[in-house]
């Protein structure tokens, strides 16, 4: 399930991004501004966590940063970063799924959870972010990019679709 969950946040964050490619960042700077802020967090969320499925240590001190990134960049790091969740589950087995991992959050308090735990987060955290910047979105009058699961496994396959 892992690995149509990951392809199916591809196809999401795709979506996302190209409906953030219809603003206009002059005209709507505010919203550029805040869907910014918002993949910045959700990117750093995701490299803290990988970095703890991989055992190293955290690549930022905090889930956001005093600078944000320009979009190219936050584009550039999330199609990476789906890119190697989707790798990632692909070669995961039952038991490594299962291994608990203890990490420090970047609050300072500690952590344990399971690789699945862990990568179920992502899949949540990623839903819940992609959902604020729809509302965004769509409070600067630009279309709000239809993302659910059930529209995502239809295109995926169309054999879903019977007569």
């Amino acid at each position: 399930m892992f690995a149509h969950a990951f392809a199916y946040k591809q196809w999401a964050d795709q979506r996302t991004l190209q409906a953030i490619a219809t603003l206009d960042a002059t005209l709507q700077s505010a919203t550029m501004g805040f869907v910014c802020q918002q993949l910045n967090h959700m990117l750093i969320v995701e490299e803290l966590f990988r970095a703890r499925l991989l055992g190293l240590p955290a690549p930022h001190a905090a889930t956001n940063s005093a600078q944000l990134p320009e979009l190219a960049e936050l584009e550039r790091r999330l199609l990476a970063s789906d890119a190697w969740f989707a790798s990632h589950v692909a070669s995961l087995t039952p038991a490594s799924a299962a291994e608990v991992i203890r990490f420090v959050f970047a609050d300072g308090l500690a952590g344990s959870m399971s690789r699945e735990e862990i990568l179920f987060h992502i899949l949540n955290h990623g839903t819940y972010h992609r959902g604020a910047i729809g509302h965004a979105l769509e409070q600067a009058g630009a279309q709000r990019p239809a993302d659910t699961y059930t529209l995502y496994i239809h295109a995926a396959e169309p054999q879903r679709r019977w007569a």
